[in-house]
């Protein structure tokens, strides 16, 4: 009984080893990864880069927000300021069979297929 009792003990001695060694294992190869992936701070270059190329960005929507211009020039399709997609809606609104028929057709005019690529005049291409 002596000798069962000692094999437990040496059993479940070795088990809390080896559960210790694991858990130190991982902790370092938590700490090599997290000095491996640190990334490079921002300096003083990048953050003005970045302030830059957002306040371009917040121009180009504000313009795209505010003026008028084109989406697809073949089709016809254009970008309106909000007010005034408003007012035409408004507008052509006042009549609704002639604008759910007009907004039918504008419908299947912007979701008209593309025309089909030229077909290969050399066998080789």
């Amino acid at each position: 009984m002596n000798q069962e009792t000692n094999n437990q003990t040496q059993s479940g001695t070795a088990a809390a080893w080896g559960f210790i060694i694991a858990c130190f294992v991982v902790g370092v190869l938590i700490l090599a990864m997290k000095h491996a992936a640190h990334p490079p701070p921002i300096d003083a270059d990048s953050a003005a880069a970045r302030a830059k190329a957002l306040a371009e960005l917040r121009v180009a929507e504000s313009n795209a927000l505010n003026h008028a211009g084109w989406i697809d020039q073949n089709r016809s399709l254009v970008r309106l300021p909000i007010s005034v997609a408003m007012q035409i809606t408004e507008n052509e609104w006042r009549n609704p069979p002639a604008a759910r028929s007009n907004l039918i057709t504008r419908v299947e005019k912007a979701t008209a297929p593309a025309p089909p690529a030229p077909a290969k005049s050399n066998p080789f291409e």
